[in-house]
């Protein structure tokens, strides 16, 4: 009888040769160590920009413009100045004012909060920034001065007006002069999250960037170690 031998390994074309087990653990478990690996997130924080909300609050959606997010400021801007102007044109641009009432004899802080307390609206008004501060002007320079008929720089713009005339305005203009204000006041409560947004600055999605590098980085190892 013949002895029996292993027949030659022959490779035609088109077919693939066979690859050793330890090459292909190796592949497997550069994988698994690759896609397993949590991703860590971005130790870089962008810093806080005081300045950018400075600018907001003085006129709101300019500390966007600054930062260069032009659209989102002129979108700040124009929605709240039409909500705050619209606010006052309906109330025949009298009700943005802050009343004193308290005694000019007591102290600084207990006259703000008596009057504030007063006029509630205007601590609401007051965040829309320099489009209010013609009244704190009249406040602390005409209002207690009512034989002062107009102001120096703002003549009577958003001073305080006169009981009687602040009644006949209730009466006369139905419910609009009271929704008015409540624009004015929605107007400046909305630019305290512009000025947040300003402070916080632009959303850098550094962690999204990073996953998809690493994943990019990884699918082009996959195909490295595929068999060609």
């Amino acid at each position: 009888t013949m002895p029996m031998t292993s027949a030659p390994q022959s490779y035609t074309m088109g077919t693939r040769p066979k690859r050793s087990r330890n090459h292909s653990s190796e592949t497997l478990f550069a994988m698994s160590t690759s896609t397993s690996a949590p991703t860590a997130p971005s130790s870089s924080a962008a810093p806080l920009s005081v300045g950018a909300g400075i600018l907001s609050y003085l006129i709101p959606g300019l500390g966007q413009m600054v930062q260069g997010r032009v659209g989102k400021g002129l979108l700040f801007f124009f929605g709240l100045y039409g909500l705050f102007f619209y606010g006052m044109s309906m109330g025949q641009w009298c009700n943005v004012y802050l009343r004193p009432v308290a005694p000019a004899h007591a102290d600084l802080p207990t006259r703000l909060l008596t009057d504030i307390y007063h006029r509630p609206q205007f601590a609401g008004q007051f965040w829309i920034g320099a489009a209010a501060w013609p009244a704190i002007q009249q406040y602390w320079s005409y209002d207690r001065n009512p034989e002062v008929k107009a102001g120096r720089w703002f003549g009577k713009f958003q001073r305080a007006p006169d009981r009687d005339v602040e009644n006949e305005l209730q009466r006369e203009h139905n419910k609009r002069w009271d929704l008015g204000w409540v624009y004015t006041v929605i107007a400046g409560m909305l630019n305290i999250l512009v000025i947040y947004d300003a402070v916080a600055g632009p959303a850098f999605r550094d962690g999204i960037t990073e996953t998809k590098t690493k994943e990019e980085a990884n699918s082009s190892t996959k195909e490295a170690s595929a068999p060609s």
